[in-house]
């Protein structure tokens, strides 16, 4: 079994779109087929100010030996600032690698399934939950202007961010994602319910692998 499961350990062909089923991925260079843990990954998303990287601290403490939380930004930077596809495809490859350690992902960033379910590499995973923290537009503006300059949140920029969070809560329905109102509700709640949305979903362990 190979950690990165683009790659054949038989033959080392890397393949664009893998060829899986259930939990077993095929090369079509060589035959080779090997199992691997398909778990469900989780999708912590929202507008920027909704929550997210506050709570990914307190979900880390909460969930330390279940699960890995992660923070989508960190590879926000050189050549995958300019094609985000395969910024999102990268995300999806290391959350791919982590799962066969035994732990499912919770990535916290801004993402819409949209971007991730045509992806080759969705394949990997059983379900990709979303749960959206959302917000009043009135909070996200505050939040936004009171960040620091580096993170350069002009007032251009706060109002994409509002029209992604309206978007979100319109189209969440058809998109089964599910929402989450942060406005008047403190990090610790936040985190309660985050908490409780996971652990609902988290699979079951079954004592075999894969």
């Amino acid at each position: 079994m190979g950690l990165d499961l683009r790659i054949c350990p038989a033959c080392g062909d890397r393949a664009d779109r893998p060829a899986v089923a259930d939990s077993v991925v095929s090369c079509l260079r060589c035959g080779h087929r090997w199992p691997f843990r398909r778990l469900p990954l989780f999708a912590l998303t929202g507008p920027s100010g909704a929550g997210k990287s506050t709570l990914g601290p307190l979900l880390a403490t909460r969930f330390a030996g279940d699960v890995v939380v992660l923070e989508q930004d960190i590879l926000w930077t050189g050549a995958l600032r300019d094609d985000v596809a395969a910024f999102r495809a990268v995300w999806l490859r290391m959350a791919a690698m982590l799962h066969q350690n035994g732990r499912p992902v919770v990535l916290c960033g801004t993402v819409a399934p949209p971007e991730f379910e045509p992806l080759p590499e969705r394949a990997f995973f059983s379900e990709i939950h979303y749960l959206a923290l959302v917000g009043s537009p009135e909070s996200l503006r505050r939040r936004l202007r009171a960040r620091p300059a580096w993170r350069e949140w002009d007032e251009p920029r706060i109002e994409e961010m509002l029209e992604f969070n309206a978007w979100l809560q319109k189209s969440a329905p058809d998109l089964g994602v599910d929402l989450f109102d942060t406005t008047e509700v403190s990090a610790e709640e936040t985190a309660d319910h985050v908490e409780k949305w996971i652990r609902a979903r988290l699979p079951q362990p079954s004592g075999t692998f894969p």
